[in-house]
């Protein structure tokens, strides 16, 4: 016998048999294609499961799960504290882990013009770490790259910018299905582009995911439990996700329906998390489901050429989220006050999900104060795709659009073998949705059709 004891937030997914048929786990697999990642502790097998976070795991000899139990319960105590006093715990144990976790190594860190790489920036200077930098953006897209070049040339790390490029996907994809087992689809893992350009990179990355879900309210409201259900289910299904899963739950005869089998099994989980705070509790459902089984399954793809570390996962970090009144995270405040603290120059440059304004003037983003930003905005938009080239918002865009693309897409999609799991009505009739009638739509169910044919080709 041997026991696996996983993090409150794993940054690996573990697989373990359980007894029973080696049959595919349709249900999974239905749930899998509506939310881009699979649920609790599903794979694709019935006689495998993914080790739940959280937990001490008994394994015997012949590989098999004997038991599982919690050694950690999300909870939700905040203290009586000042906001001051929190901001100082935040930054004494911000600072310590990201200590601990790259030591004396050079730190490779991706920046965004977001809030976690920049608060990781902030620290990783008053540290004196040794650090390179790199960001990319969208060809024909807004230039995230610039302003992630003006974090790195405040705090003097070095550069370099990336461009994701059109159709690069094809030429990795078989490499990128072996690396996430194909436990995520392909399109949000932007890093496969430039990953050659990053082996030569520095010794270890720090990552700043799941630092936007850990310092931020949820909800602003307390909900009843079936409006958490629906919010849960509104955050986690994709568009068109019904749609794709309802025809495969149909056309592999499954017991029931499948939008009532998912309410259920999210009701269910959901159940299972003590904590009556409505922002707290979905946090929690966010942090045992979706950052386990959907963030932590494209890590891979950054652990392949170097180690990784993520200071937003570690355990420590999660018990403090903990105890802090939720008034203190809503809004970034945490966050935000800490950048300040450390560097305000940092604070100065544009945040991008609230561009044209920065950290110092955010609460401006709003009628009318935004409206001349806005109006040139569209226009720019407008008048490149005038000129042929235009705005590029997401990764799909630049992998499934375009004559060469399609030829790529269709060998995978129309493969004689993946027709044995899913029928050619169903890929017609998401490829034509996609074509024809509304891209945005159905641009999520066309990715997992990819994703499940690449992953029938290596298992098959």
């Amino acid at each position: 016998m041997r026991t696996l004891k996983t993090d409150i937030i794993p940054k690996h997914q573990t697989f373990v048999k359980v007894k029973g048929d080696q049959a595919l786990n349709y249900e999974a697999i239905c749930v899998f294609a509506a939310i881009g990642f699979f649920l609790d502790d599903d794979t694709y097998y019935k006689n495998q499961v993914c080790l739940r976070p959280g937990t001490i795991n008994t394994i015997d000899e012949s590989g098999y799960l004997v038991k599982s139990e919690p050694w950690f319960q999300w909870y939700y105590s905040p203290r009586d504290i000042r906001f001051d006093d929190a901001l100082e715990e935040f930054t004494v144990l911000f600072e310590s882990i990201i200590d601990q976790q790259v030591e004396d190594k050079k730190v490779i860190l991706p920046l965004s013009g977001g809030l976690d790489s920049r608060t990781q920036a902030a620290a990783l200077h008053y540290l004196n770490k040794n650090v390179e930098t790199y960001s990319y953006s969208f060809e024909n897209g807004f230039n995230e790259a610039k302003l992630s070049e003006q974090i790195a040339d405040v705090c003097k790390f070095p550069f370099e910018a990336f461009k994701i490029t059109k159709g690069y996907l094809w030429a990795c994809i078989d490499q990128i299905s072996k690396i996430n087992g194909c436990y995520a689809e392909f399109t949000h893992a932007r890093q496969m582009a430039v990953i050659e350009a990053l082996k030569s990179k520095g010794d270890v990355f720090s990552l700043g995911h799941w630092g936007d879900v850990l310092f931020d309210a949820t909800v602003d409201e307390q909900l009843s439990d079936e409006e958490e259900v629906s919010l849960i289910l509104k955050k986690i299904v994709k568009p068109g996700g019904l749609q794709i899963s309802k025809a495969l739950w149909k056309s592999w005869s499954l017991e029931g329906d499948f939008t009532t089998y998912l309410r259920e099994r999210v009701k269910n989980l959901l159940s299972q998390i003590d904590i009556e705070n409505s922002s707290a509790k979905i946090r929690a459902f966010k942090s045992l489901y979706w950052a386990p089984r959907w963030t932590t399954a494209n890590l891979s793809v950054f652990e392949s050429v170097h180690p990784i570390t993520l200071p937003y996962y570690d355990d420590d970090m999660c018990k403090f989220i903990c105890t802090v009144p939720e008034a203190y995270l809503a809004d970034r405040k945490l966050q935000i006050a800490y950048i300040k603290k450390r560097n305000k120059n940092l604070s100065k440059i544009v945040w991008q999900d609230q561009k044209p304004f920065n950290l110092n003037n955010y609460k401006y983003n709003t009628l009318p104060y935004n409206l001349p930003y806005r109006i040139i905005n569209k226009i720019s938009r407008i008048v490149k795709g005038m000129m042929g080239k235009p705005y590029v918002q997401r990764n799909w865009e630049l992998q499934f659009l375009g004559e060469e693309n399609s030829k790529n897409l269709e060998g995978y999609l129309y493969d004689k073998a993946f027709t044995n799991l899913v029928s050619k009505e169903i890929i017609d009739d998401i490829y034509e949705g996609f074509r024809i009638e509304n891209n945005v739509k159905y641009s999520h169910p066309l990715s997992m059709l990819l994703t499940l044919s690449l992953w029938y080709k290596n298992n098959n």
